[in-house]
């Protein structure tokens, strides 16, 4: 069932779990999160990430995400994830798109506010909930475009006016993680998640998951993390999978994938604790 972000993102707030946003580069993958979604009666985020349309364009992801979401019964957000132009974002909307996200975060406060303002004013007139980043969640090695490396915390006292200026419907904070593959295991700032909390209603986001460490994504799933973005520990467990099975052809290449994928997957609802939810 597509559904867009908002009641379901409210509900893991209010009830103290998070949902995982898995990026799709295929159908493989995809359908490969959907599937264990469904199986398990618990809601997913299908999110495809501007910065891969050189993998599959726009066009073929909204097809794959509505055709897949469309033939389960557990809810399913298609989410836009790390939309930065404004065209892209509004292609994703026409295109069906539930959920799309503006990252401005690189920009000035108020510059990041108008911009976010902007496509809020767009997608909330076709029913798509938005997604925004305030502070800057910077990159380890990864797979995904990033002009900079270094992160840069949210700023609590910045919290209330975005939220309001903007109307956005979810927000990413920058509490201590990054994109990619880590060395080590990041120093999360939970008091800074706990003032952010503390300050809206805005169901919060963290960007960076993959091997941020069970326990610090558990935590921060149960102390106000509504949504964690996983990517990069798919494609390493698919890789694994692969190594380590010596297919013999491309089709067996392919099932080791996705067992591999579908392995994370489940891993994470149960650190995330994510729950059924009754739409």
């Amino acid at each position: 069932m597509l559904v867009n972000s908002k009641e379901i993102l409210l509900e893991a707030r209010k009830r103290g779990f998070a949902i995982p946003s898995a990026n799709f580069i295929d159908l493989n993958s995809a359908r490969t999160y959907v599937e264990v979604a469904n199986r398990r009666r618990i809601p997913l985020i299908l999110s495809f990430a501007e910065s891969h349309n050189n993998v599959i364009s726009l066009e073929e992801a909204a097809l794959i995400g509505k055709y897949l979401a469309d033939r389960v019964d557990s809810p399913v957000v298609l989410h836009l994830d790390h939309g930065e132009d404004f065209d892209f974002i509004r292609r994703a909307v026409d295109l069906g798109f539930s959920s799309v996200m503006i990252d401005a975060s690189q920009e000035e406060l108020e510059d990041n506010i108008a911009i976010t303002k902007e496509v809020v004013d767009y997608a909330h007139s076709k029913g798509v909930t938005v997604e925004a980043e305030l502070g800057y969640v910077g990159a380890n090695e990864n797979f995904e475009a990033h002009e900079q490396e270094e992160s840069i915390y949210t700023e609590t006292e910045d919290v209330v006016e975005f939220v309001e200026k903007t109307q956005v419907d979810s927000l990413a904070i920058s509490i201590g993680t990054a994109h990619g593959a880590y060395k080590g295991t990041p120093k999360i700032n939970f008091e800074r998640l706990k003032e952010i909390y503390n300050i809206t209603e805005v169901p919060l986001v963290l960007h960076g998951g993959s091997s941020s460490g069970d326990e610090n994504l558990q935590r921060c799933a149960t102390n106000g993390i509504s949504k964690i973005n996983i990517f990069t520990d798919f494609l390493t467990a698919a890789y694994e999978k692969i190594s380590k099975g010596a297919p013999k052809n491309y089709l067996e290449m392919k099932e080791l994938a996705d067992e591999g994928m579908a392995q994370v997957l489940e891993h994470y609802y149960n650190v995330f604790k994510t729950e059924t939810i009754e739409l």
